[in-house]
């Protein structure tokens, strides 16, 4: 039998790497110029598209900024005017001299297509700084002397800069906002209440503002201690529970925890102290099991992240947004937030974190209701210490920036014990719309149930409620308003009640 030949296998010679180089589109670039130079309308079409460094070759970004520097000063643009704003700057030379510019005009016929190219530019510009950033997160990885949690805002905060430096808005013309506005309306008309933003779930308040109007800040403000946080959580189980609003609570003071407990306490009719220690009865974990069902199923969405800057709030609320549509947004509260390592002074910090919330309620387009503080120039002032404008604490930007600024205001805090109408501040706070930057301004009273942190219109919490509470009922029966009927009948109950609901100490 004759032996098989092996038939050696051919060698596979493996190609060079050549390695990579960044994207880019020099011929796109060089049209683009080109086409500045031939018309002076393009220059207006890309200003808004392109920056010097979006351009690859260094030439060309000199030239554009030559481009730029005239466009500014109003000059006309053309291959004369951009010749001789190079060799003023003794640039001309480093460029190509005059030769390369007449040569760059020489490529392009019109600029009929100069934005479809300029956004091929803009686009590679896109991916080369994607690749810087992920290069640099790449080398900080692997350097143990870095920490995770620095090196996770590093990465945010550098990725959101190229978002942000990007993210372009298309002029629209009327006819089309119009359009959109008509829908609006429309679509309020058919509501029962008349409402076309957000309710907060206070009848009065919802008929000033017709809600909370999406893409607007609000700034809710007020003395510690007065209820920012209470009014904020109360409007949010209002919104969430009885208008099946999505909400969003990025809270820099309390834990989640601390946020739920108020809200079981508001839902719930449980004293604090009892949901504090656990010393519930059986009739009591009845009630909790039983009330606090429509909380659990509440779209509402808790972030406790403390000191969040703004470029992570605004990271979660891009992700919120995608995946659950989010109807609005809570921060609680503002000074508490961090913002640019660079900011320079407090000042300006909180200024770029109030111009940020603003852009944030933009681009996501809902409300973002933020919670400040005052100043203690409120304390020192005479008469009925009602708040200003000027009262917002550590930037002046907040009042300029906030589409509403509603302040919370209890004078019996003060000590007053009567308005000027002569009736009862006990129990009652004002809801100061002190700004309104569409539509009216004025002042709403609501009644706040210090003993459950909770705010409720004063209909649906008369004094002659309070009498019973304070004979110690935990439930009772409401007479219809329509018949004038004020006569309580107050159920068989058998709780083991041991505290006076009304001399509780407030839950904090």
């Amino acid at each position: 039998m004759a032996k098989q030949k092996t038939v050696p296998r051919p060698v596979i010679t493996a190609l060079p790497d050549f390695g990579r180089v960044p994207p880019q589109a020099i011929d796109m670039e060089e049209a683009v110029l080109g086409a500045i130079m031939l018309e002076k309308e393009a220059v207006i079409t890309i200003l808004d598209i392109l920056r010097p460094e979006s351009f690859y070759k260094e030439a060309h970004q000199k030239i554009f900024k030559a481009v730029s520097d005239l466009s500014m000063r109003e000059y006309p643009v053309d291959l004369y005017t951009v010749t001789e704003e190079l060799r003023a700057t003794n640039e001309l030379e480093s460029v190509g001299g005059p030769v390369y510019l007449t040569q760059l005009t020489s490529k392009v016929v019109s600029a009929a297509h100069v934005d479809f190219h300029a956004r091929i530019v803009a686009q590679k510009y896109i991916q080369r700084e994607l690749i810087r950033v992920s290069t640099e997160i790449q080398a900080r990885s692997f350097d143990d002397s870095y920490d995770v949690t620095d090196l996770l805002d590093y990465s945010e905060n550098a990725l959101f800069q190229i978002a942000e430096g990007n993210i372009k808005r298309e002029v629209s013309p009327i006819n089309m906002v119009i359009k959109e506005a008509i829908k609006e309306i429309e679509e309020a008309g058919k509501r029962e209440d008349a409402l076309v933003g957000i309710p907060s779930g206070f009848t009065k308040l919802d008929r000033l503002t017709s809600g909370w109007q999406k893409s607007e800040l609000i700034i809710v403000a007020a003395r510690p201690s007065m209820g920012k946080t209470a009014f904020a959580l109360s409007m949010a189980r209002n919104m969430a529970i009885d208008h099946g609003k999505k909400v969003a609570i990025f809270s820099c003071e309390m834990s989640s925890i601390q946020l739920v407990n108020r809200l079981i306490i508001a839902e719930t009719d449980i004293p604090g102290d009892k949901i504090k220690n656990g010393r519930l009865s059986e009739e009591e974990w009845k009630q909790l099991d039983t009330r606090i069902k429509k909380l659990v199923q509440a779209p509402i969405f808790i972030d406790d992240t403390p000191a969040i800057s703004i470029f992570e709030l605004r990271a979660k609320c891009r992700r919120l947004m995608a995946q659950q549509k989010l109807d609005i947004v809570i921060v609680d509260y503002l000074q508490l937030m961090s913002g640019p390592d660079n900011a320079g002074s407090r000042e300006q910090e909180v200024s770029n974190i109030s111009r940020s919330l603003k852009s944030i309620a933009k681009e996501l387009n809902v409300p973002i209701l933020a919670l400040s503080q005052l100043n203690r120039s409120v304390e020192m002032r005479g008469g009925s210490k009602r708040p200003l404008l000027s009262d917002l604490r550590e930037s002046g930007a907040i009042e300029q920036d906030a589409d509403m600024v509603v302040f919370i205001h209890r004078q019996e805090k003060f000590g007053m014990l009567t308005f000027e109408d002569g009736s009862s501040t006990k129990g009652i706070a004002e809801i100061i719309l002190a700004k309104n930057r569409n539509g009216p301004v004025d002042d709403v009273r609501l009644r706040f149930r210090e003993e459950r942190a909770q705010f409720v219109d004063i209909e649906e919490f008369e004094s002659d409620i309070l009498a019973d509470v304070r004979e110690g009922s935990q439930s009772f029966t409401i007479g219809s308003k329509m018949n004038h009927d004020n006569n309580l009948k107050r159920p068989v109950n058998d709780f083991d009640h041991e505290a006076d609901l009304l001399n509780e100490p407030p839950f904090m």
